[in-house]
């Protein structure tokens, strides 16, 4: 399968999150057909879509209609998402669009490996063609572009060459081929860097409540230390905590599937960074208590580092 030159692609993005929200604008500016299915979303998420140029359809229409089907979701729903997309193509048997144009399902989620090859299984015993996607980065935005890696089993390295074609659309894809690559590698690659850049942010938000649980006082003392021996980290902290509050959420199946992906006892880490994501997240929906402490924190680091500029 290749993308012709001066051709359109047909691409659904699902769903209208921050990021697919994003990716779908890019690719429609480019000229794009972006679908997605808003069955059961929110009017916020649908003036988002509808913001972001993308066509409300049926799932069933979608599998008909796509050329690309790219899913981003919540951990949580990436298997499940995948299930219902091979339900609807064996009802039509459109695995092989009419002009013998694959549908190829990418699986763009913060998951496992082994839910990666979980999701790809789905795929097996259809036509539909199946990429495994590590999105590294934030949103699209002007001037900014988020890293697709990409990798896809041996026997369809070609489906690799067509998906870094929709680099001319917008995506900045990376592809996976070298020594071992395969279904399963660009999940470990999304896997290994959240787990430093996502743990990071946990840790630090593990310790501010911690201190701040023994008394005000101590969280006090540990913003000063840190800016008179870990500015950098501090510096960090400031940067990561905020942002990440409104996406907790997101993170906790992200953290579960990282311990999966590490394993063992070693894994447990980043399943006790998982419970403090649902505690930011309870925090959110709730009494507010813990965001208030990490507000301050932060609020009162930036005025420290400013200060001592």
């Amino acid at each position: 399968m290749s993308v012709a030159a001066g051709s359109f692609p047909r691409i659904a993005v699902v769903a209208a999150g921050a990021m697919g929200s994003a990716v779908a604008n890019r690719l429609h500016r480019a000229g794009c057909t972006v679908l997605t299915n808003l069955d059961g979303r929110s009017d916020a998420t649908r003036r988002r879509a509808l913001d972001a140029g993308m066509i409300d359809v049926s799932l069933g229409e979608m599998v008909q209609k796509a050329q690309w089907i790219l899913s981003i979701l919540p951990p949580r729903d990436a298997h499940t998402f995948a299930e219902m997309v091979g339900r609807e193509a064996s009802k039509t048997g459109r695995g092989i669009h009419a002009a013998n144009e694959s549908l190829v399902f990418v699986d763009c989620n913060a998951v496992s490996p082994e839910t990666a090859k979980r999701i790809a299984g789905v795929f097996a015993a259809t036509d539909i063609k199946f990429v495994d996607a590590g999105i590294i980065g934030g949103p699209p935005r002007d001037g900014y572009d988020p890293t697709f890696y990409a990798s896809a089993d041996a026997r369809d390295l070609g489906i690799l060459d067509a998906f870094s074609g929709l680099s001319r659309y917008g995506l900045k894809v990376s592809p996976l081929n070298g020594e071992g690559a395969g279904v399963g590698d660009a999940s470990a690659l999304k896997m290994s860097y959240a787990g430093i850049t996502k743990g990071v942010t946990g840790l630090f938000t593990t310790m501010v409540l911690a201190a701040h649980a023994s008394s005000p006082a101590t969280a006090d003392a540990l913003l000063r230390e840190l800016n008179i021996s870990q500015s950098a980290l501090l510096n960090r902290l400031v940067k990561s905590v905020p942002p990440m509050v409104p996406k907790a959420y997101r993170w906790v199946g992200e953290m579960e599937e990282i311990g999966d992906f590490v394993g063992g006892s070693q894994g447990d880490v980043y399943r006790g960074l998982a419970r403090v994501y649902e505690r930011v997240e309870s925090s959110v929906e709730g009494d507010q208590k813990d965001i208030n402490v990490l507000t301050k924190f932060v609020k009162d680091a930036e005025s420290t580092l400013q200060r001592d500029k």
